[in-house]
């Protein structure tokens, strides 16, 4: 028996790995992004596409990364919204690249880029538009998301210097959308009227679950509004964010 036992321990000693347990897969890097993002975008949101063509090789990789490591069942919620708001951002970009100089992404494919496929995720093929709606607003239900996806255009949401990472994504969330809200080129703010962004306008139902578009932005609006307040909505500048 101590023979036998003897002989066991010596064969597990020689191929330990053959009885690991699998570590948890690496979820993606998003560093290539982030330096991007801090190199060419300023904190006030404009992006300088012309410096970005100069390592367009360096996006590119980024994206090729993320089209062979599609999110997996067993990340994080946390994990795979950061990984789908970065895909958004850093495939638009591209696309402006794609056409640059460009005046507007609406110059694009006759104003229907968000409908292109040209997106590649493991063995599935998207348009911006499927990442936003059939993705982000429809998994996630966070309104916040309509302030961390950027169209490449002045009256959205600033384009964020710097990727979206799982450890910091709520507080990154909460930022941009007081950030947004409290932008006096996006929204016109006083407590007895409010004249605010089309995006508001365009996902009604995703800020008013529950509340009125007033209670919405009440939390994060540097000026209380009055619930009696008069709305209306600001037209939309698709020129470049540049």
């Amino acid at each position: 028996m101590t023979f036998i036992l003897s002989i066991i321990i010596s064969f597990l000693n020689f191929y330990p790995s053959s009885f690991s347990v699998p570590a948890k897969p690496a979820t993606v890097s998003h560093d290539a992004w982030n330096d991007l993002l801090k190199k060419y975008v300023t904190p006030d949101g404009k992006v300088n596409y012309q410096g970005i063509q100069h390592e367009k090789s360096k996006l590119e990789s980024y994206l090729g990364m993320l089209s062979r490591n599609p999110p997996q069942e067993n990340w994080q919620r946390n994990e795979v919204m950061a990984y789908w708001i970065n895909a958004y951002n850093a495939f638009t970009v591209k696309l402006i690249l794609d056409y640059y100089p460009v005046k507007s992404i609406l110059d694009i494919d006759k104003g229907k880029a968000w409908d292109d496929v040209f997106i590649k995720i493991g063995d599935k093929s998207y348009t911006l538009d499927n990442i936003e709606n059939d993705i982000l607003r429809k998994k996630f239900n966070d309104p916040r998301i309509h302030f961390a996806i950027n169209c490449a255009s002045k009256s959205c949401p600033k384009l964020l210097n710097e990727a979206y990472t799982p450890d910091k994504l709520d507080l990154q969330l909460s930022i941009v959308a007081k950030n947004f809200v409290n932008d006096p080129s996006k929204n016109k703010i006083t407590a007895d009227k409010i004249e605010v962004s089309k995006i508001f306008e365009w996902n009604k139902n995703d800020f008013t679950t529950g509340e009125t578009l007033i209670d919405f932005l009440n939390h994060y609006s540097n000026k209380k509004i009055q619930q009696n307040a008069t709305i209306s909505f600001l037209d939309y500048d698709w020129s470049l964010n540049e």
